[in-house]
């Protein structure tokens, strides 16, 4: 079977095109070595799939006739992604929803509501609120 249509038929892609795209821009490897679309893929074969920031691993346990319900994608493959790579992107997510350049415009309404958070903390001293220059 094809690697595009095997991955669509594994449900690692919605369409068969999007599938067939990752192939053609790098993203689909075989045994280590970059694969086209229409690279065959055999039992045993471990294939790496960059999806999202991460490097999905999985090795080819049976080939289906047709696409598989997500129930069944556990009889044709084995998912051999280490943990670090889902926990480095969800530190990712995590970095990149609290961070904010100085001067991108005014506070949304989330930060003025925690600014009023902390600024209402009884635990805070007036000293704590002026900055050194």
């Amino acid at each position: 079977m094809r690697i595009d249509k095997y991955l669509w038929s594994t449900r690692y892609f919605k369409t068969r095109n999007i599938a067939s795209t990752a192939c053609k821009k790098g993203q689909v490897r075989i045994n280590e070595q970059v694969a086209k679309p229409s690279r065959e893929v055999y039992p045993m074969d471990k294939i790496i799939v960059r999806k999202e920031q991460i490097n999905l691993q999985l090795t080819v346990l049976d080939i289906p006739k047709s696409r598989v319900g997500a129930k069944l994608v556990d009889i044709y493959r084995t998912d051999t992604t280490p943990k670090e790579a889902f926990e480095h992107n969800e530190l990712l997510k995590q970095a990149k929803e609290h961070y904010r350049k100085k001067g991108t415009g005014r506070p949304t309404k989330k930060d003025r509501r925690d600014i009023e958070d902390y600024l209402d903390d009884p635990d805070i001293t007036p000293e704590d609120l002026k900055t050194t220059e």
